[in-house]
């Protein structure tokens, strides 16, 4: 145990204890190891992980593995813990689950929709084969129409369009 009583009054105030060692009120060293993990400013990330795994447990698992992977570890750490107290019986493997559903609808609702696209489409081509046809049709049925446009001249008298059609027509 270190000996702070070389230490002055003024040194120890500057140093605030980290979350985890002010929760479990006890002396929080320069060393700690939960300090980087749990800054005073986050307690209820320390909170949540200890309720679920215990102070004792947390401090093993973050001994056993390398520095570069103890961040990541106490990431994991909080957020199942979250999970376990949202849902204390699957924890995240509930919310992996209810989102794995929602992508498989989610799946089924795209490829629905495709289809339905694909069949409108195929519709729309079938219609457009169409379109040539009745316009041929429209020729066959109306061969007095005039090709050239009317013009919207004042001059214009629209009720005798030409003798020459009507000509052809009834004779």
């Amino acid at each position: 145990m270190a000996d702070y009583s070389s230490c002055s009054t003024e040194n120890r105030s500057l140093f605030t204890p980290c979350a985890a060692c002010k929760f479990l009120r006890r002396r929080c060293l320069e060393d700690c190891l939960l300090k980087p993990y749990f800054p005073p400013n986050e307690p209820m990330k320390f909170i949540v992980a200890h309720k679920i795994f215990g102070a004792s447990n947390i401090i093993k698992l973050l001994q056993e593995l390398p520095a570069t992977q103890r961040a990541d570890a106490v990431k994991s750490l909080v957020y199942e813990a979250n999970a376990r107290m949202r849902d204390p019986i699957y924890g995240s493997a509930g919310v992996i689950s209810h989102l794995h559903d929602q992508m498989t609808k989610l799946q089924a609702q795209v490829a629905l929709t495709q289809a339905h696209i694909s069949n409108l489409q195929s519709q729309n081509a079938n219609l457009m084969t169409l379109v040539p046809k009745q316009q041929s049709l429209s020729d066959h049925y109306y061969p007095f129409q005039d090709s050239t446009p009317l013009s919207h001249d004042d001059d214009t008298d629209i009720w005798h369009l030409g003798e020459t059609t009507w000509e052809s027509f009834w004779s």
